[in-house]
């Protein structure tokens, strides 16, 4: 009996496993079909099979503890070429990543906040010890939506991670992550250096 137990729970983790990949390949499809659909996209087509990614690791998949921020003052958050925008602070994070204490702040852009059709789209970018080594130089974003937050949590998978427009061409304005969204860990999740070149 107990070697059946065991067997189904191996069998368990492997669907998991398995479901996991796939949740991430269907993501990371869409994330390269927006190329081609984005009027200004900097890849074509042509350019999609440079794109590098770690493989789906659910060990970067974290429960986060929220604390929802307020009375916040908006700031301009510099950006790697041109003129920052708005931002205000949104949220604090603090999770466990590797079995180490993290924070993380959200962030929502003034600007797009103000569109019904983004009014609740979040920002978090962050660095961490991969750039400029196995990953973009100036950090990686995660898309959030204010509905994602549920009764003081939010999960945040880092396999989502992706590269900003600035990572494939000079000619964008990227937000630069602040300093106080430096990860001091090795983020092996999410997209990877660009294999066709950047500007960084």
């Amino acid at each position: 009996m107990r070697y059946l137990l065991i067997l189904l729970f191996m069998t368990g983790i492997n669907c998991f496993a398995q479901d996991y990949k796939a949740q991430i390949d269907q993501f990371r499809q869409g994330y390269m079909n927006d190329f081609l659909t984005d009027t200004h996209s900097p890849l074509k087509k042509d350019d999609l099979k440079n794109l590098r990614f770690y493989d789906a690791d659910s060990t970067y998949r974290v429960t986060c503890k929220v604390t929802l921020l307020s009375n916040e003052t908006n700031f301009v958050m510099p950006v790697f070429h041109g003129t920052g925008s708005q931002y205000v602070k949104y949220a604090l994070l603090k999770f466990k990543l590797l079995g180490k204490p993290m924070e993380l702040t959200v962030y929502k852009n003034i600007y797009l906040s103000q569109n019904p059709m983004f009014s609740n789209y979040l920002f978090l970018p962050f660095t961490d010890d991969t750039n400029g080594k196995e990953t973009y130089g100036g950090g990686r974003y995660i898309d959030l939506k204010t509905t994602d937050f549920k009764e003081g949590s939010l999960i945040v998978d880092f396999n989502k991670a992706y590269n900003p427009y600035c990572a494939f061409s000079p000619n964008y304005s990227c937000p630069k992550p602040p300093d106080e969204n430096r990860l001091t860990i090795a983020v092996k999740a999410g997209e990877k250096q660009f294999a066709g070149g950047s500007n960084h």
